[in-house]
């Protein structure tokens, strides 16, 4: 089972959700808002993607952190977990969780890869 990390109404998690419908694969979605995301769970896929990868600074989201807050997302660790926690918008979306690695953005070529398809 693949759990894809996003918000409902997020467009690109919609978008992925069909995709992996249409591939036949088993999936859930595990919604920031209505699920929350512990600290632990994102330190992790802060140490195996890193932040550059993680962390969507195009958004509003992102704009409205403090200085400080931005200043701590840049050096990683439990301190940007625990503010991403907190503003799970600031994730890049989907975190496809395919048990033993992670996928972040929309990506079907790694999909099918990681998916074995």
């Amino acid at each position: 089972m693949v759990t894809i990390y996003g918000i409902k109404n997020c467009d690109t998690v919609r978008k992925t959700l069909k995709w992996f419908d249409a591939q036949g694969v088993e999936n859930k979605l595990h919604d920031f808002r209505a699920d929350g995301i512990d600290a632990k769970t994102i330190e992790g896929w802060l140490d195996e993607v890193g932040g550059a990868v993680l962390i969507n600074k195009r958004g509003p989201s992102y704009r409205n952190l403090s200085d400080a807050d931005k200043a701590t997302l840049e050096q990683g660790g439990a301190q940007a977990a625990e503010i991403l926690a907190a503003n799970p918008t600031v994730i890049k979306r989907p975190v496809v969780d395919f048990g033993a690695t992670r996928s972040v953005a929309y990506d079907e070529k790694r999909w099918t890869e990681l998916a074995g398809l």
